[in-house]
């Protein structure tokens, strides 16, 4: 049985793994305990966002009833990496840390989740599949905010940089780039011409709800982030969702719902992704661990997508 108070359990009851010790694990987890620059207030603490995620995780199975009775777990083994040792105050070597464990981690073959930590986590994991694969990635981006800035106060991995530096990636094709569920006005003009003029795809909380078809938006995203590309990474921010069910985040309204956060998921990992993350989740904001517990519901119906996917 494992300890909820005490030592903290791997991600979904799986086993503590190295990188040496993976071949009998489908799944690998690993967390990303980082925040940089602080970009509003005192609004801080993301960096526990890996122990607060896989401490609630001890709660759930990986039975899903209402997507046909599916187990994850009967057809996936998780196998937890731990915690990436980054170095406070020096982003610098904390971003080479990223990228070199990342890459370790794609040259498995095996299907990666992250959990941040803030969202310039993004970048160098994005980087290192770019180095792994024949060809160009693409990116789903599930996120409120462009997170595209060129700097924040001459901080280049800020929280809200990350796609400006992909962006700028000679291995990521710019228009197979999809911003989906951006809302709110705590975007800037800028980045939104910014993201236009290099070319990626906007599909805003509004495009969704007045769609009223999540399956069709998933296949209109999905087929922009593959054409020309050898692979498309999934990058979740927790404030794509409505503050309404995302305690943890930061107050933004007019989001997306629970249900169609998942079913979004559900539909992209059934088309084919390559890995994923999870960020900006804020334990000490997350009354009653709210935000901390749905990100176990996200994973499993990205991996219940993996299991079904089309043409496998």
């Amino acid at each position: 049985m494992e300890k909820i108070y005490g030592n903290t359990p791997c991600f979904l009851g799986g086993k503590k793994i190295d990188l040496q010790n993976i071949e009998d694990s489908d799944v690998l987890v690993y967390g990303v305990p980082w925040e940089g620059a602080v970009t509003w207030g005192d609004y801080t603490g993301c960096e526990l966002g890996p122990k607060a995620i896989r401490l609630n995780s001890a709660r759930y199975s990986g039975y899903l009833p209402e997507l046909n009775h599916i187990d994850v777990l009967e057809h996936y083994t998780v196998g937890d990496l731990g915690d990436i040792d980054v170095v406070p105050h020096d982003t610098d070597e904390t971003m080479l840390r990223i990228e070199t464990f990342a890459s370790n981690v794609w040259k498995t073959g095996k299907f990666p989740v992250a959990f941040g930590g803030d969202h310039g986590i993004t970048y160098p994991i994005v980087k290192a599949l770019s180095e792994e694969v024949d060809g160009k990635v693409g990116i789903i981006h599930l996120d409120a905010h462009y997170d595209n800035h060129p700097d924040y106060e001459g901080e280049l991995y800020a929280r809200n940089t990350p796609f400006h530096r992909i962006y700028e990636s000679d291995s990521v094709r710019n228009e197979s780039i999809v911003h989906m569920g951006i809302h709110g006005p705590r975007n800037k003009p800028e980045t939104g011409q910014y993201a236009e003029k290099v070319g990626a795809t906007t599909i805003t909380s509004r495009d969704i709800r007045l769609a009223g078809d999540l399956e069709a938006m998933a296949k209109k995203a999905y087929e922009i982030a593959s054409e020309g590309t050898e692979a498309v990474y999934l990058s979740i921010c927790s404030d794509v969702l409505d503050f309404a069910f995302n305690p943890g985040g930061p107050v933004d309204g007019n989001g997306l719902t629970s249900f169609e956060l998942v079913e979004l998921v559900h539909a992209f990992a059934k088309k084919g992704i390559q890995g994923m993350d999870y960020v900006e989740v804020y334990p000490q904001q997350d009354a009653n661990d709210n935000s901390a517990h749905f990100v176990s519901t996200v994973v499993l119906y990205a991996l219940a997508g993996n299991i079904l996917r089309e043409g496998k």
